[in-house]
């Protein structure tokens, strides 16, 4: 799932992505909003929210929800960097390794948000929040080819469609369509799921769903991991 990359991918192994990844991105982007008011992986809501409040003049929030956009980037910017990297050294699992990043940075800022007031922490939540959904949406695009994007909901929605509708026509006669479909569809439904739950826990344990979540990513990776270098003594 972190390993095999770009066509080496197969449609289970892309689903498998899809749906973990996608529960993740959910519930971090609904629990942010929960604690803070904020979506962390609405893109589109918050650029939209930067011109609204520039048209009327709002300047300091308008920079905030600029702060929330580049923060975003910079993930992405970031993510696609440790790639290079690694693939420049030939290190194996370089994906694994980011989603290990991720976990890493949650455990961080549920840290800060425990140890620290609201009033002092809240800000640095939001753009850290984006920083990971930045580094997480960027790793699994390229992982993918781009065939998995995990908060990327409003093409996912829009793809859906267009598939729904290429299923009544000749679309119907192709098995990768259906396979498309069955990806993005899962994809929405994971994120959905993951929206319900990372509510459902910050209304009951607080930041500690963040570490929740960073306990699943590693859940995820380390395993992976673990099969590339005991492949790797081996010799296999």
């Amino acid at each position: 799932m972190l390993i095999n990359v770009g066509q080496d991918r197969t449609v289970a192994i892309d689903l498998r992505l899809a749906v973990w990844l996608s529960l993740v991105a959910g519930a971090v982007n609904a629990a942010g909003f929960r604690a803070l008011g904020y979506f962390s992986a609405n893109m589109t809501g918050n650029v939209s929210t930067l011109s609204d409040m520039l048209a009327i003049g709002r300047l300091g929030v308008a920079l905030w929800f600029a702060s929330l956009v580049l923060a975003f980037i910079f993930g992405a910017f970031v993510s696609a960097l440790l790639v290079e990297a690694g693939q420049a050294r030939r290190i194996r699992g370089i994906y694994a390794f980011s989603i290990l990043a991720e976990a890493l940075l949650l455990v961080i800022l549920a840290a800060l948000d425990m140890a620290l007031p609201i009033e002092i922490t809240g800000r640095v939540m939001m753009v850290g929040l984006s920083f990971v959904m930045g580094l997480q949406n960027a790793a699994t695009t390229r992982i993918s080819d781009a065939r998995v994007r995990t908060s990327h909901v409003s093409g996912i929605a829009t793809d859906i469609g267009i598939e729904l509708a290429q299923l009544l026509g000749q679309g119907r006669h192709q098995p990768a369509l259906r396979s498309k479909l069955l990806l993005h569809v899962a994809t929405l439904a994971a994120f959905f799921g993951g929206g319900l739950a990372g509510v459902w826990g910050y209304e009951r344990i607080g930041p500690t769903i963040f570490l929740l979540v960073a306990a699943l990513l590693v859940a995820l990776a380390v395993p992976e991991l673990r099969r590339v270098y005991a492949g790797d003594r081996t010799g296999r």
